[in-house]
């Protein structure tokens, strides 16, 4: 007769024993991560290559050409699997090779001054008086008709400065941290997408309505002080490329200007722009590469950042941080000769900046369809896509188990966002907990957006991006001349770079995986008694 209980225990044992030995695998992997990434880190040597000697990414630029071929040579050097690009259609190229704005009158002054991205040249210089005629909707057209002829239009309001009056750096405090963790309600408006559109639109109607008034340039005031650039522009799209070169000047110089032109007599300016459109290949490409799994039926957890770039500054801390410590995790990983049981995949984004369409690619591609989606005009996809419904999941949908973002600048991990996933919240605090002395230690339930998670967190599939220290990035270098590497914390990238490793190796082996979210379907109006005025 056999003796059931005997069998039982003997069967904890072993299972117990079993978790013992995973714990210490566990705790080894851990202290091996941590060892590869604090004292042989290369996120110095890699950053320095990828900004010093590269720069600026701006998407289909010929730098960020370089750029791709570079970062596809790091992972086939740190031996990943699959290294690929997957292209996807953008639209045109573009690059600034050299650029000088000058006032010529009524005295001679040079400006802190940098052409819009994706704007015509010059074709050498060009000399005109300035006019200010603020204009930010069409309703405005109708005040300067026929007063612009052979004129230079500055066109944002001038307004009287915004000093700062506290530091421009600061590290995350626990209290700041906590707030982080409240779940916010949906808001669901409908009329969002046309609000989204009429701005995209402004923009061409604006150099339109300028170009048929005779303008020969149009300006716009930097919208941050302290001599900072951005240069950003989205009229990329082929066939909609703007008639008049336009520029952005520094805020200070700017209200200058505007105040020359309110006193008299109104400044003259010398522009010359020297830039050029690449049209030889439309398409933007996302690079990836993994370290395969040991269980081909198990799935993949995935870490990713944008690669793009503005072209004002070196794009160091928007997004080459989260690029170099994406790539440092994959090289501890590979250090270590990791064997995971779910294939690790590392993704650099293209195309961030003008809508997050890297990233969305790969949703397309390889997740899901949406009811419509291909009767979308392409510049407004990235709009609209998130309201189409049905969602279709394609084959590659339940093998992503967890997708882990980095873009918020070169500030160390403080912990993650749940993203409103109260399911997740045990997986992620388990995997991060090994690092809470690291000061990486909270999920926080609040969502955050504006990056490459979030097209998976529409469909319902666990995204997440982590909370890092702000540091100085939106308070002055987040899209500006001034992102370059002397404002990277290479000691926050290690950091971080450790972190991601641990979490993906965690999220990789753990036999748990996290519950996606409900299949999304489309929401009701939050609230469907709402007026809006007629130009909504």
């Amino acid at each position: 007769m056999i003796n059931l209980r005997f069998l039982l225990a003997g069967a904890a044992l072993c299972y117990a024993g079993q978790s013992a030995s995973l714990l210490a695998q566990d705790a080894a992997d851990t202290a091996r991560i941590i060892d590869e990434g604090m004292n042989r880190s290369q996120v110095q040597q890699s950053a320095h290559e990828l900004l010093d000697q590269i720069g600026q990414r701006l998407t289909n630029s010929p730098n960020m050409r370089r750029a791709e071929a570079w970062a596809t040579a790091e992972m086939q050097a740190l031996g990943l699997d699959n290294v690929h690009k997957e292209g996807f259609e953008f639209g045109r190229g573009w690059e600034m090779m050299s650029s000088d704005v000058r006032m010529v009158a009524p005295r001679a002054l040079e400006l802190s001054a940098i052409p819009v991205a994706w704007t015509p040249g010059t074709n050498g210089t060009i000399e005109a008086e300035i006019i200010v005629a603020p204009i930010s909707e069409v309703a405005h057209f109708e005040a300067y008709r026929g007063k612009l002829a052979g004129k230079i239009v500055l066109y944002s309001l001038p307004g009287t400065g915004d000093e700062p009056t506290s530091a421009a750096f600061s590290r995350l405090t626990s209290a700041e941290i906590g707030k982080l963790d409240e779940y916010a309600v949906p808001q669901h408006d409908p009329q969002d997408i046309a609000r989204y559109a009429k701005r995209r639109e402004f923009a061409l109607q604006l150099d339109d309505f300028l170009a048929s008034e005779g303008a020969v340039a149009w300006v716009k005031k930097s919208y941050r002080d302290g001599n900072l650039l951005h240069g950003s522009g989205y009229t990329y799209k082929a066939g909609k490329s703007p008639k008049l070169p336009g520029i952005e000047i520094a805020a200070e110089d700017y209200r200058r200007l505007a105040r020359l032109a309110r006193t008299g007599p109104a400044p003259r300016l010398s522009i010359n722009s020297n830039v050029r459109f690449v049209d030889d290949d439309t398409k933007a490409y996302n690079i990836l590469g993994e370290i395969r799994g040991t269980d081909p039926a198990a799935g993949y957890v995935m870490a990713g950042a944008h690669f793009d770039s503005w072209a004002a500054g070196d794009g160091a801390v928007d997004n080459g941080a989260g690029s170099i410590t994406v790539l440092e995790a994959a090289r501890i990983l590979k250090q270590m000769g990791v064997r995971p049981r779910r294939t690790i995949r590392f993704a650099l984004w293209s195309g961030e900046e003008q809508g997050l369409l890297g990233s969305l690619a790969y949703v397309r591609q390889h997740l899901v369809s949406r009811a419509g989606e291909d009767a979308v005009a392409a510049d407004s996809l990235a709009d609209e896509w998130r309201n189409l419904y049905p969602i279709t999941p394609k084959p590659g949908y339940s093998q992503l188990k967890a997708y882990f973002n980095m873009d918020n600048g070169s500030g160390k991990f403080r912990g993650i966002h749940a993203e409103g996933n109260a399911a997740a919240e045990p997986l992620l605090r388990k995997w991060m907990a090994p690092f809470a002395d690291m000061g990486a230690s909270t999920v926080v339930a609040g969502k955050t957006g504006g990056t490459d998670h979030v097209y998976l967190q529409a469909i319902g599939l666990p995204g997440y991006q982590f909370i890092q220290d702000p540091l100085d990035y939106f308070a002055r270098l987040h899209h500006t001349n001034i992102d370059t590497f002397d404002h990277l914390r290479t000691d926050d990238l290690r950091q971080a770079s450790v972190v991601m490793a641990g979490m993906l190796l965690a999220a990789a082996n753990d036999k748990d995986t996290i519950a996606p979210m409900p299949l999304p379907q489309k929401p009701l109006d939050t609230d469907p008694f709402e007026y809006d005025y007629p130009e909504d």
